[in-house]
Formats: C-alpha cells, structure tokens, sequence
C-alpha cells in the first residue's frame, strides 16, 4: 500500500441536522486502503449518522463527502463496498450457501463463495437453515455476506455482538487478514479492547464533533498516563523531579504516581530503592484515554 494512497471514503466538514438536533458538526475524517479505523463515541455521539452519510445512505446538509473517488449515492461505488450491520433481518428459511450466493449475484465481481465462507468461518454451516442458527453463527454468516462482493471498503458495526471468546478471535485474525489484502474497515464497537487490538486509527466522536483523531500508536500515551502503585519510602517531593511523572503522591505505605512512559519511571524506581514492592502498573490502554477524553468533554 502506497504510503500517501488516496483515502477509500472522506467526510470533509459534514454537518446534519434533525429537525432542531444537530448530529454531525463540521465532522471531517478519511478511511485509506490497508487500515481499520475505529469510529468509537458514546451512544447519540454521531457515529451511526456519520456511516449512513458515508454509505450515501444519508445527504448532509453542509460539507463532501466522497466514497471511493466518486459520489456514494452512484452504484458503481456502492459495488465495491460491503456492509455488517448490527441490525439485520434475513429470510430464515434459506440455507446459508444459498444465502451468500445471493448477495454474491448482485455484484459485478463477487469474491469465490468458498473463500466467502472460510474466511467468516462457516463453511460447516452451509447447508444450514439461516434460522435455525444461534444468533452468534448469525453474525459470522453475515460477516460473510458483507464480504462477498470483494470489497475495498468494509463497515463493520458491532462485528462481534454475540460472538464467543473463540469466534470473536477468529473473527479478529479474519479482519486482520482483509486488511493486509489492502481491504479499508471502518468499525465501530463498544469493546474498546476490540479497537485496540484491531484499529491503525482512531476517531472519537462526542457531541456530532471529532474529539480526537490519530495513529493508535499515539493516541493512547498521549491521553491516558499509566497509573503506578507501589510500597516504598521514596520521598513524594523527589519523584515530583523525574521526567515522565506527571503527578505524585502518598496514600499510606504506598506510592502512587501518574507516569508516561511510565517505563524508565518504573525502572528508575526499582534502582532507587532496592526495597521496593508491591509495584502494580495500570493504564494507557484505549479504554482509560476513551473515559478521559468524553468525561473532559462532557
């Protein structure tokens, strides 16, 4: 994947309205081939409105939009980009081979059914009434019909709703797999564990605005320092003077400090006091930077 290739989907300033609700203000975000991008916010943040205005599912009032080069209400866009709703009824008495064929003959260049349903991981089901499936076998159904027109653009909402510890991470390595084929996702998800260990980029909505956007490499040290706890009789004041120690201070027999990189803070502390222990380092992960950056905006 070209290091500058042109973005797959962009929203540059989009504002919509609901009657006198305003749910997306001057939102502005791209998608590029090879990456997820976790669109992540609290319930009524913008995240639903931003995906149907990217889908041509909905006009904007103000601002562009663009789909894959081109207008997202033109078929020949909407052809190379597959959908995973988290809401979405199917007729339950057709047998899931004959499901994903279906969806595969709307498309120009459907991906081979086999690869379809080996990649969703349901190519036992597929003599399989729809209907009789759990609602987790439902999902990775779905999950292959959002892929069998081969596309180059992927939305996934809430993929792994239902799912269970093995399938989610089967359903994991799948979207790392279309991603490394050069494959753009958009996700979105409540499991902030979920976006951090799929998402290249992520993009916080609060309110219809952007909150923060960025490389998720960057993202998290720079809004959730680590917390670290420890038993020792290092002097508060002290620590105060070390780089990376945001803030310090005593709670008993206990230090505890706000540190980013909390690495060599750690480190220092070990060489510093030979009697040190206790020691408990928590934090910096997307869930702590996601609380912080909505409970600073509310």
């Amino acid at each position: 994947m070209p290091l500058h290739a042109p973005p797959l989907a962009a929203l540059h300033d989009v504002q919509v309205r609901y009657r006198n609700a305003i749910a997306l203000a001057g939102v502005s975000l791209q998608v590029r081939p090879g990456e997820v991008l976790a669109l992540l916010g609290r319930n009524g943040a913008g995240k639903t409105t931003a995906i149907a205005v990217l889908l041509g599912l909905r006009l904007p009032d103000a601002g562009q939009v663009t789909l894959l080069g081109g207008d997202p209400q033109c078929r020949s866009q909407r052809e190379q980009v597959g959908v995973m709703l988290q809401d979405t009824a199917l007729p339950p008495k057709l047998r899931v081979g004959e499901l994903v064929e279906q969806f595969r003959a709307s498309y120009p260049r459907p991906r081979p059914l086999a690869d379809c349903l080996a990649i969703a991981g349901v190519q036992d089901l597929q003599q399989r009434a729809y209907g009789q499936l759990s609602g987790g076998q439902q999902r990775r159904v779905q999950f292959a019909i959002a892929l069998c027109g081969g596309p180059r653009l992927l939305f996934l909402d809430e993929p792994t709703t239902g799912l269970d510890i093995e399938a989610r991470q089967a359903m994991w390595h799948a979207i790392a797999q279309l991603r490394a084929e050069g494959c753009g996702i958009v996700l979105t998800t409540h499991y902030l564990e979920e976006a951090e260990a799929l998402a290249s980029r992520v993009v916080v909505l609060e309110q219809g605005r952007v909150l923060a956007d960025g490389p998720l490499a960057t993202f998290r040290p720079q809004l959730a320092p680590r917390r670290v706890r420890c038993r020792s009789g290092l002097d508060v004041a002290l620590l105060q003077g070390w780089q990376g120690v945001i803030e310090a201070r005593r709670a008993g027999d206990h230090l505890e400090l706000l540190a980013e990189p909390a690495e060599p803070v750690v480190a220092r502390l070990l060489a510093e006091d030979p009697q040190l222990s206790e020691l408990d380092v928590r934090g910096g992960g997307l869930a702590e930077a996601f609380v912080e950056l909505t409970r600073e905006a509310a």
